[in-house]
């Protein structure tokens, strides 16, 4: 996720305008929007993150941080506003610290533990600026500086203020005020002799020297393809000139060349299927870790590697893992494809990085790929000449078994390999299926103070990495001045005429103001005053109300002078508080970061309501849920039916009505049990057996419950249709068709609404289980119908897992049998 930091030239020169009446600030603004669109076109570019710093002194000076939205950069990027001065060198400090806030807490600088090149974070500051001389409080200068010191801790572990992920580019405006007769050159965007190009190539960067809106968008593609991720390395040549090859048709020359020290990157490609860099080895230190140092050495922003032009044989062992790089196109990857030599390699060093040894020992090569179009950076473990041939021995022909002599070899290669290539080398080892062939108690070569240290420092930045983003956005106390204001939309007395003549006449020989001056190119103009304790008025001046504005200023000052208890003066109407700009209205994010947290819900069964800006109606669909239980009572509103029938009545009539929903069921509204008639022994039995076992259940605990399911609609169905032939059968016995059809009906309701509530009862998490019992208690029926439903009921509770009332309904079924075959052998003596 690469990070795009605009540093923005805000000094006063800023407001000169070009030839096409625009001021080189607005040019910014428009470059700065069109970078934005022509970035835009890339995919990659949804996971960019754009910051935004001007001149001004920090914090002010950063518009846009870490934790501003996109709309909260362009809202700032429009409001920039061309004072002060040309300080130049403490705005980039600013940019740098901005960028380098949370890389200590994150330890993706790894210091004392090598330099992975695939903990990165990409970053490149676009400065626009017109190039002119750097003024300061102290005075004009002639070279950039940046300043030492700063307030970001662990800054003094690197020697520079920048990165080598961070590179800087800058477009420096030379548009001229009028239109030049002579044609644009045609070609290269040339460099710009100003101060900030040195520091643009010391990042790995180029500044550009426009003249022209055409420049300018050449300039603004150019720096769209340079968003790319990697590093920057110093690449020296150590040793002789290589000889030339047959192939190849290179000159000899002699001297200092080009391609003997490059500064250039090397593309750190991220994974294609989790989108992230992934390696194995790092570049080693420029020096050897010493256990009893208590502090670490600087280490220089960018490695220095070294590179011997003798030709080697490349090496690779299979399951052995290694990490190619390709460079970036410079006059060294030109040199060497032009060799035409894709089966050598010239092997890569690092000074002083071995414990005996000034060159210390090969960690890659470089080498030309098969096709001869471009060059990779092979990175190896340690001296790899010496382990490879050791992993390749232990795989082919010791088969993951070494002998004691294999053994010896390892170790005498592990002393000559710096301690921080052990979790690396342990790593790939374990990869191979060799796990057992590094001790863990092995060092990493830092010391306790070191390592101690680095601690304190993550904790240092995280403090000051939270107190930088919470200060951006602040606005600076503006010191007490008096405010100049423009009465009225006429002309001012410097607009006259006679504005000379009157001049000369109080003063004498005065100096004559051009007639084109504009009252309004200084807005915000204020008079310092002499008594920095006296502090300007902050209500308005009575006189620059406008007449037409009278009538509602009064009555605004009426309600200021009724509610004087109320602190703050309300200065505006209802309706002009809720007036928001266009540009603003979508932005409803900034809107939710100054709003109170919000309470939780009162019934967290509710569907969850989204802040949906533009349709507060609209519901979370993934949150709803079908309740069943409503359903039920509802009806199957046309589950189950045939392919061939239809859900509307035949003719085309209007749609069934739904059933209405029972009084139990309605929220609101206390349960009272239904009177029902005189039982006889064996409900008697089951009534007091039921509020035993509800007693015995008042305290428990609570236990989760799952979605629920569709079964039992079918089970009620059935259940339904036995008490219906029960109660025909006793009916035919007993020849009382119409109190039993009657007594049919209202029990058959009754034990419907009844299974509704309990069903809900089940599904609602926790152990508490007395009403469940409660309303089985209310069932109607026989003791064979009791008997059918109460199974139904654990079946229900078995779908939803709950075992502790299983247990306890299986315990309570089973009492019943045994109660009932009690009371039939009573009935037979």
């Amino acid at each position: 996720m690469p990070v795009l930091l605009f540093l923005i030239d805000t000094s006063a020169s800023m407001n000169q305008r070009s030839h096409l009446g625009t001021s080189y600030l607005d040019i910014a603004k428009g470059a700065v929007e069109t970078f934005l669109k022509l970035r835009s076109r890339d995919p990659a570019s949804r996971g960019d993150r754009y910051m935004l710093v001007s001149f001004e002194e920090a914090p002010a000076g950063i518009k846009a941080g870490w934790k501003e939205s996109h709309a909260t950069f362009m809202t700032e990027l429009r409001n920039l506003q061309a004072v002060g001065l040309t300080s130049i060198g403490q705005s980039l400090r600013t940019a740098f610290d901005l960028l380098n806030l949370n890389r200590l807490v994150s330890g993706i600088d790894n210091y004392g533990q090598g330099r992975n090149p695939f903990f990165l974070e990409p970053a490149i500051i676009v400065a626009i600026t017109d190039g002119s001389k750097l003024t300061s409080s102290s005075g004009v200068q002639d070279e950039l500086h940046l300043p030492l010191t700063t307030p970001l801790p662990g800054s003094e572990l690197t020697k520079e203020p920048f990165r080598w992920d961070q590179r800087l580019f800058s477009l420096v405006l030379r548009i001229p005020g009028h239109t030049s007769p002579d044609p644009e050159p045609i070609g290269g965007v040339p460099l710009d002799p100003s101060p900030i190009t040195p520091m643009c190539e010391v990042t790995g960067g180029r500044s550009y020297s426009v003249f022209s809106q055409r420049m300018l968008n050449q300039c603004l593609e150019s720096l769209v393809q340079k968003i790319q991720s990697g590093v920057v390395i110093n690449f020296e040549k150590t040793g002789p000139d290589p000889p030339p090859t047959e192939d190849s048709q290179i000159e000899m020359k002699y001297g200092p060349q080009s391609w003997h020290s490059c500064h250039k990157m090397i593309y750190v490609r991220p994974n294609p299927k989790t989108g992230v860099p992934v390696g194995h080895w790092p570049i080693p230190e420029s020096f050897w870790p010493d256990q009893n140092s208590p502090t670490l050495p600087p280490r220089a922003a960018h490695p220095q590697v070294k590179f011997s032009c003798v030709d080697s044989e490349p090496m690779v062992v299979d399951k052995v893992p290694f990490d190619k790089y390709e460079l970036e196109p410079s006059p060294l990857t030109q040199y060497i494809l032009e060799r035409k030599s894709p089966h050598s390699c010239w092997q890569v060093f690092v000074c002083n990085s071995a414990k005996y040894g000034e060159l210390g020992q090969p960690f890659g090569y470089l080498k030309a790929s098969t096709a001869l179009n471009c060059v990779n950076l092979f990175v190896m473990p340690y001296n790899y000449p010496v382990v490879l041939p050791l992993l390749d021995d232990l795989i082919t022909v010791h088969k993951f078994k070494p002998p004691a002599k294999w053994r010896q070899s390892f170790e005498n290669y592990l002393k000559t390999v710096p301690p921080y290539y052990i979790t690396a080398l342990r790593k790939a080892l374990r990869m191979m299926g060799a796990p057992n062939l590094l001790a863990d108690n092995m060092e990493y070569g830092l010391s306790y103070s070191v390592v101690s240290y680095l601690k304190k420092l993550s904790q240092q930045a995280k403090i000051e990495a939270d107190r930088v983003c919470a200060s951006v956005g602040k606005k600076a106390a503006l010191e007490g001045g008096i405010k100049l204001r423009c009465r009225s939309s006429a002309l001012s007395l410097a607009h006259r005429k006679d504005f000379t003549q009157l001049l000369h006449s109080i003063m004498g020989d005065g100096p004559a103001l051009p007639m084109e001056a504009n009252t309004k190119e200084f807005a915000g103009f204020q008079l310092a005053a002499l008594n920095k304790a006296l502090k300007p008025q902050g209500l308005r001046n009575p006189y620059d109300i406008p007449r037409s504005h009278l009538l509602d200023q009064l009555s605004r000052m009426r309600r200021n002078l009724l509610h004087a208890s109320i602190c703050i003066l309300k200065g505006q109407d209802q309706d002009q508080l809720h007036s928001v700009p266009i540009a603003q209205m979508g932005n409803y994010q900034d809107f939710l970061k100054h709003c109170p947290s919000p309470l939780r819900e009162a019934d967290p069964d509710q569907p969850k309501r989204l802040h949906t800006f533009g349709n507060p109606f609209k519901l979370d669909k993934k949150a709803m849920m079908v309740d069943e239980a409503d359903e039920f009572v509802t009806g199957t509103q046309g589950k189950g039916k045939r392919p061939g029938e239809s859900s509307s009545p035949a003719g085309g009539g209007a749609p069934k009505r739904r059933r209405c929903m029972s009084p139990l069921l309605r929220l609101g509204r206390a349960y009272t049990p239904p009177k029902t008639p005189p039982r006889n022994n064996d409900d008697t039995e089951l009534g007091n057996h039921i509020n035993n076992h509800l007693e015995s259940n008042r305290n428990s605990d609570k236990e989760p419950s799952p979605a629920p399911e569709s079964e039992l609609i079918q089970q009620s169905d059935l259940l339904q249709l036995d008490e219906v032939e029960n109660q025909e059968n006793r009916v035919q016995e007993n020849g009382q068709s119409s109190d039993s059809e009657f007594s049919l009906g209202k029990s058959q309701e009754l034990n419907s609404e009844l299974r509704v509530l309990i069903t809900k009862e089940i599904r609602k998490p926790g152990r508490r289980y007395e009403k469940i019992f409660y309303l089985l208690k209310q069932i109607q029926g026989s003791l064979e119908t009791r008997l059918i439903f109460l199974q139904s009921i654990i079946k229900e509770a078995a779908r939803f897992k709950k075992r502790v009332l299983i247990e306890q309904l299986e315990n309570f079924l089973e009492e019943i049998h045994l109660r009932a075959n009690s009371m039939n052998h009573l009935d037979g003596l």
